[in-house]
């Protein structure tokens, strides 16, 4: 008997412990975030395509968002603003067409999500394209963008 009840214990803690996983979002709740969140993404399209930089922007954490591209950090928010306008320019030649898509969603958190999708950059002098993985928090109501990571490659001229 001690025997038996030695190795259910020894069983017992040789099991893994579950990893302790985040609240679950009601599924009605989890359609209205990913909805809001998808939301943010194509109202950030907009204001690129429409060359409101500012408008892009609106989808960051302002000032906290931490921007990787390039193999680089970006100088936060308004490092990454200036660089758009800088860089990008006024003109939709040079801005280019900005296209989402792909994109998956999952929820870490009641107030944390992680987005991976695709993007596309559509211009006559360098068209571009790649991998968006960004850390999407929920502050004050609403979903913003605290970390986004930008894997980017140029595609070849036409």
């Amino acid at each position: 008997m001690i025997r038996a009840s030695a190795l259910a214990a020894l069983a017992l803690l040789a099991t893994p412990a579950p990893l302790l996983a985040a609240p679950a979002l009601a599924p009605a709740d989890a359609a209205r975030e990913d909805a809001a969140i998808r939301r943010v993404i194509s109202d950030m399209q907009a204001a690129w395509n429409r060359g409101d930089y500012s408008g892009y922007m609106a989808g960051f954490q302002n000032p906290g968002v931490v921007f990787v591209s390039g193999g680089k950090f970006q100088d936060g928010w308004q490092g990454t603003l200036d660089h758009y306008i800088r860089d990008y320019g006024p003109s939709v030649e040079t801005r280019g067409v900005l296209t989402f898509s792909d994109i998956k969603i999952e929820f870490l958190a009641p107030d944390a999500a992680q987005l991976i999708g695709r993007y596309h950059l559509e211009r006559p002098a360098k068209a571009m394209e790649g991998i968006n993985t960004r850390l999407l928090r929920k502050i004050d109501g609403r979903w913003v963008i605290a970390l986004n990571h930008v894997s980017a490659y140029e595609l070849p001229a036409k």
